[in-house]
């Protein structure tokens, strides 16, 4: 993972001081392109402890095409209770959005429903109502495309195809999102019988989030090889906006002072031909191995 320690490097030496949304302030760069080689290793990151069983529940979260934050939970820890918090628990709850809320750990149309229940501009139905200034009404009722199934089945129909694209950015549906995708572009490619991802992310918090968005992909790119019938690649991360809050400059100069260790290798369950089929019993990780975890606050 010396390439992910690399940029965080740059950051810090090329990044410039600027506001943010969140009020906490961050330094940062724009544009960076960065590669990781899944035949090598597993990128996940060894310079400080990553919580595996967060990220596969998530990515798990995201194929369901789930928008609650409490179900989220149940993968995570097999109960909803409240008590039991997810990454996600601070966007459910936080302030600016609990208004728009419609019932508890209701995160909106985010990442996975995008993904599997993209709206249709096309209405289900005839038009029901015309008024006497000729406007027409249409049933709310609109048709939903499952983006990640379409994918897999291109792939799988035409693996060198140049359409096989996964997209979170909904411009129509943003506010009806408790966080709008920060990472909400992915291509995919086939040559050599490998499968590669292309990732485009808009906004990176550096420390935090990226670390986890590296393996989230890495990992999605490894279940759709597999129910392809396909070997893996390389993921590749496009980084709009690649930043460091404020408040974790501390935690990130601890992190480059450690050096990498080997990467994992990562085990499924090879008789799974079914994205929508995998557990969080049928993705492991071998040979992971670690410096401690370094604490830092998300912003939101």
């Amino acid at each position: 993972m010396k390439p992910y320690l690399d940029l965080l490097e740059d950051v810090l030496t090329n990044g410039q001081m600027r506001k943010d949304r969140t009020g906490t302030g961050t330094i940062g760069v724009f544009g960076r392109q960065v590669r990781y080689d899944l035949t090598e290793s597993f990128p996940l990151v060894t310079s400080k402890k990553m919580a595996w069983r967060s990220v596969v529940s998530e990515l798990l979260w995201f194929i369901e095409g789930s928008g609650d934050e409490r179900r989220l939970a149940e993968l995570l820890h097999g109960t909803r209770d409240e008590d039991k918090k997810t990454i996600w628990t601070d966007n459910a709850t936080a302030p600016n959005w609990q208004p728009h809320a419609e019932y508890p750990g209701d995160l909106g149309r985010v990442y996975g429903v995008q993904w599997r229940h993209w709206r249709s501009h096309v209405p289900i139905g005839e038009p029901d109502i015309n008024d006497e200034y000729g406007k027409t009404w249409f049933d709310p009722m609109y048709k939903e495309i499952d983006q990640l199934s379409i994918l897999i089945q291109s792939i799988q129909a035409d693996p060198y195809g140049r359409r096989h694209i996964l997209t979170a950015w909904n411009p129509g549906e943003l506010k009806s999102m408790a966080l709008p995708p920060c990472h909400c572009f992915a291509q995919f490619y086939v040559a050599d019988n490998r499968l590669s991802c292309q990732m485009y992310q808009r906004s990176c918090d550096m420390f935090l989030g990226v670390p986890f968005n590296i393996a989230s992909y890495s990992l999605l790119t490894a279940l759709i090889a597999q129910v392809c019938g396909l070997d893996v690649g390389e993921f590749v991360h496009v980084l709009g906006d690649a930043h460091i809050y404020l408040n974790h400059i501390e935690q990130v100069k601890e992190q480059l002072k450690r050096e990498p260790l080997p990467g994992p290798g990562l085990d499924l369950n090879t008789s799974i031909r079914d994205i929508t089929k995998f557990t969080m019993q049928d993705i492991r990780l071998v040979g992971y191995v670690s410096h401690p975890s370094i604490t830092a606050e998300m912003s939101v």
